[in-house]
């Protein structure tokens, strides 16, 4: 996906509000239970331009999809939390998005070798649009591969959607008989990824020159900015599976995309939680 406003989808951005801003717990900037009220989820939805039926809907599927629960407010008003479930995708996701750390050569690959029953072969298809999402290519027909960083967060992700059963995981090292950068650009479709990333700057690096020349760092502005870039980047570090940088070609443009997110996240995230605790909880 090259167009970054195309992923901006109401549930796309309730889901990156509560990942940034919605889970709770000390130090957050919602409240303490992670509930926000409809009313302050509209008004904060609206400044990114949803409006009010939109929010509903998209809060009504999430929640049919077991991933937000209704609550109440101290007050009393009708509230939205985060499920068990949600805040473990959630805490997975912490661990690509704000800083996978950069894989080495020598750290090896996992393998996810699997086999589906005909009779069950919407679970075939399951599996493999998850591990795409995890960010493995492909090494042949039900052979899928990723650097070995990935194999924790593989196993956790399979064995929580009960398709363990059918997969295999291997960890070694690729042994020939292409040179290995070569098998890579056979796994992994890189120039779709580095379009990913570049449509990223192209719309982000703006982004970032202006705040660079601000002296203030207002808090609704930061919280506009910082959602959409937020929303923007997240599934970067799902589409890039992170090779080692000998393995990819030598303008990749992933190191400076993830630059760029990282400036704006310590620039804008903290003065964006101010602004969401004020709309949320009060001055």
């Amino acid at each position: 996906m090259t167009d970054q406003q195309t992923q901006r989808t109401p549930r796309s951005l309730i889901v990156t509000f509560y990942g940034a801003y919605g889970r709770g717990g000390p130090g957050t900037a919602g409240p303490a239970t992670g509930a926000v009220p409809v009313a302050a989820l509209i008004r904060l939805l609206g400044v990114l331009g949803v409006d009010p039926p939109s929010v509903r809907s998209a809060v009504s599927r999430l929640k049919r999809r077991g991933l937000l629960v209704p609550g109440r407010t101290d007050a009393g008003a009708a509230a939205y939390g985060l499920s068990e479930p949600a805040r473990q995708l959630l805490e997975d996701g912490d661990r690509r998005i704000f800083g996978r750390p950069a894989a080495r050569l020598s750290d090896g690959w996992v393998l996810a070798v699997f086999s589906v029953p005909e009779e069950e072969r919407h679970k075939r298809h399951l599996l493999r649009s998850r591990l795409a999402r995890l960010g493995f290519g492909t090494a042949a027909p039900g052979v899928w591969i990723a650097p070995a960083q990935l194999y924790e967060e593989t196993r956790h992700t399979l064995e929580r959607l009960q398709l363990s059963p059918y997969v295999d995981l291997f960890t070694g090292t690729h042994a020939g008989f292409a040179p290995t950068a070569d098998a890579v650009a056979r796994w992994w479709d890189l120039d779709a990824v580095a379009a990913q990333h570049r449509a990223f700057l192209a719309e982000q690096e703006p982004v970032l020159r202006r705040w660079s020349r601000r002296r203030t760092v207002p808090p609704e502005a930061a919280y506009h900015d910082y959602l959409l870039a937020l929303d923007a980047w997240r599934r970067l570090p799902y589409a890039d599976p992170g090779l080692p940088s000998p393995l990819l070609p030598e303008d990749w443009p992933g190191g400076r995309a993830a630059e760029v997110f990282g400036r704006l996240h310590g620039t804008l995230q903290d003065a964006g939680a101010r602004y969401v605790r004020e709309v949320t909880t009060g001055p």
